[in-house]
């Protein structure tokens, strides 16, 4: 049953309406507290000390003459650090060995009381190692390449159904291609940042960090240290930035570990901008072989996708690169496989839509590939080729309007009024061309949030769940989501979140924030009115939660990609001259803040095409472009102005909103849409990401 239902309402007041954000005045004049800028009385400042070797262990630690720097309080390392309680996480398992597992790991801490001090102290720590060859370089033929228990979060690391060989080697038409994406970073503005506090007499620890996930860390940091639950306080109003990067970080524990070796004071730790590039985690590598047989028409006969990709030997993170392969289209066979190699590199981490956005670059590149080979439309191809039911579990679908995407964005962005003919099509200095993708993503409505409404003076409401804002709006859709299910206007509600104080909530990842915590709110809300009416006195409370979700629909967001570019035919520089979007993402809570998300996921997508990759030197293990002007993002120079557009959608299936999330549909799909439009272009087709100019003319452009 949809809010519209439950309310007894025919338009929602609040849902729907363009709200600006609530927390938009106090952010751009600078009012908004970062982790960064919490203020402890008498606080205490660590920096790192980070291994300069990329395997090995440490064999002495020399700290005299950092001990002598005026204002030190407390250098911590494995031969003093107090023993943690459990090590089942690797990465905050830290100051425990004398073990290194790859270059820029945490070897020792400075704490002092200036950060200058600290820095200072840090800089004069001297260490030996026993330092043995890195092994960083990932080659499928290794002999150590392993099938992995599973990938990222929960799901199946292979999955074949049918004979996807013998189709392969009878089918009319084929394809075989493989496709690598490079190590990405994350590079969220804020750097990662704990300020952490222990409270001797009671024993309590309070941490104001940059977190995705409150109430997962608070849970991680009880099995550490020991202590219960109850005895942990996580704050984080505001995040500058994660993208998937703040979760379970090593700079965390760290913190923790440092506040306890100087009591009575708090201790403030934030990565430098080249420490997130070796502590914050980030998207590995992907190698992904793709093999497509079809008929003539264009009717998919088998689809495989097999997938190689490094892992780090610390602790294992298998990106799930080729599940998105299993639901997407149509086909009689399919199979998908993940495997991994253990190297000397930093842990790997989710980043924005993990999986479809390496995996779907492979995928609808290689569709438009195959496009081309038939001389079929590549929107028509892909419409061809559209399911009737879920292919990965024979489920219907809660809802599934791709097609709608394909069509409404192939004619916002005028595809067939271009010249389709292949490339290259030269215009004076440049390459002109088109491209496009889909893009899909799952719908995840995790349970275990929970929700409180409590009725203030005035007719007014607070409404309390320890959810977290990324920057995606959460201050204020979560609001109005509140306001129509308390049916007042939204000036009415007061909205608390991002404190592990407040009733529990899930994950800021996988899209599925506003999925899980406006369900708690709406349930919470149905409480209220259950126990007391439409009108419940000041003082009245309510509290629900966020129930799992029934497993017999399969659920996902989908969109559509059109873009346009111009190649320099001299100096093979790629620009990105028209954007286009069209996502079916269920009901849009507020057009402003899914505008945005939408434009964030895309920028982000063309600056994984064009410009990201982290460069590895073999020889060391270290990350030699780790900073802003070594490692390019797009900048505002690099990003057209981008169409958003979404089709009409309510999915009453996925949660009571018939929202479905929309802050990872945005990346998915843009790389290849990119490629695709270079090679319409230039007719030269580029597998490897990003799309530099090295190699455009390497390839003959």
């Amino acid at each position: 049953m949809s809010i519209l239902e439950r309310r007894g309402l025919i338009e929602p007041r609040e849902i729907g309406a363009d709200h600006p954000r609530r927390d938009g005045a106090a952010k751009v004049r600078g009012l908004a507290p970062y982790a960064a800028e919490h203020r402890p009385e008498h606080p205490a400042y660590a920096h790192l000390v980070q291994s300069t070797v990329a395997r090995g262990r440490v064999t002495s630690i020399d700290t005299a003459a950092a001990a002598g720097v005026p204002g030190v309080l407390a250098i911590l390392t494995h031969e003093n650090t107090e023993r943690l309680s459990s090590d089942e996480d690797k990465v905050l398992w830290v100051l425990q060995s004398s073990d290194v597992s790859f270059r820029g790991e945490i070897v020792a801490v400075v704490v002092a009381d200036t950060s200058r001090a600290a820095r200072e102290a840090a800089a004069r720590i001297e260490l030996t190692y026993d330092a043995r060859p890195p092994d960083v370089v990932m080659d499928e033929s290794r002999s150590d390449v392993y099938r992995p228990e599973q990938v990222n979060p929960f799901y199946e690391t292979d999955r074949v159904q049918g004979d996807p060989d013998a189709l392969l080697a009878s089918a009319p038409h084929t394809l075989d291609a493989t496709y690598r994406t490079p190590l990405q970073q994350h590079c969220a503005l804020e750097p990662h940042t704990a300020v952490a506090h222990w409270d001797q007499q009671t024993e309590r620890l309070t941490v104001h960090n940059s977190t995705q996930w409150p109430f997962g860390e608070r849970q991680a940091l009880s099995g550490l240290f020991g202590l219960d639950e109850d005895r942990i306080t996580i704050v984080t109003p505001f995040i500058g930035g994660g993208f998937g990067s703040k979760g379970l970080n090593a700079h965390l524990a760290v913190a923790c570990l440092a506040a306890r070796a100087v009591p009575g004071r708090s201790v403030v730790l934030s990565l430098t901008r080249r420490s997130t590039f070796e502590l914050g985690g980030h998207r590995p590598a992907s190698v992904s072989r793709v093999q497509l047989a079809a008929e003539a028409n264009g009717r998919l006969l088998a689809i495989t996708h097999d997938v190689f990709a490094p892992t780090a030997r610390l602790k294992e993170f298998a990106e799930q690169t080729a599940v998105g392969t299993r639901s997407m289209y149509a086909a009689d066979a399919r199979r998908t496989t993940h495997r991994l190699v253990g190297l000397d590199l930093p842990v790997g981490l989710t980043m924005r839509a993990p999986g479809e956005t390496p995996g779907f670059f492979a995928t609808e590149s290689a569709l438009d590939e195959l496009a081309g080979e038939l001389g079929i439309d590549p929107v028509e191809l892909r419409i061809r080729n559209e399911p009737d039911a879920d292919p990965e579990t024979g489920r219907p679908f809660s809802s599934r309007a791709l097609v709608d995407c394909l069509r409404a964005g192939a004619e916002r962005f005028g595809w067939y009024d271009r010249d389709r003919r292949p490339g290259p099509h030269l215009h004076g200095r440049s390459y002109i061309g088109s491209g496009m993708a889909s893009s899909v993503y799952p719908t995840y409505r995790f349970p275990g949030s929970e929700a409180l409404v409590e009725v203030l003076a005035g007719d007014r409401y607070r409404v309390s769940i320890g959810a977290v804002d990324l920057g995606t709006g959460t201050w204020t859709t979560l609001a109005q989501i509140a306001a129509d299910a308390l049916d007042v206007p939204l000036e009415r509600v007061q909205l608390q979140i991002g404190d592990t104080t407040l009733p529990p909530a899930t994950v800021a990842g996988g899209s599925s924030g506003i999925n899980s915590w406006g369900t708690a709110v709406l349930a919470a809300a149905d409480a209220l009115r259950d126990e007391h009416g439409k009108t419940p006195p000041a003082g009245a409370v309510g509290r629900g939660g966020s129930p799992p979700v029934p497993d017999t629909h399969a659920m996902f967001a989908y969109g559509a990609h059109f873009v346009e570019v111009g190649v320099d035919r001299y100096t093979g520089e790629v620009r990105v001259t028209e954007m286009h979007g069209t996502f079916a993402a269920g009901r849009i809570v507020n057009p402003r803040t899914a505008r945005s998300q939408f434009i964030g996921g895309m920028t982000m997508g063309l600056s994984m095409a064009l410009h990201e990759g982290a460069i590895v030197d073999p020889r060391t293990g270290q990350i030699i472009n780790r900073d802003l002007a070594g490692y390019h993002v797009a900048t505002h120079a690099d990003v057209p102005d981008i169409d958003v557009a979404w089709v009409s959608e309510e999915d009453p299936l996925v949660n009571p909103m018939g929202t479905k999330g929309i802050g990872e549909i945005g990346i998915v799909g843009v790389a290849a849409a990119v490629a695709n439009a270079v090679c319409h272009a230039t007719g030269i087709r580029i597998r490897d990401l990003p799309i530099s100019p090295d190699r455009l003319i390497e390839a003959g452009l």
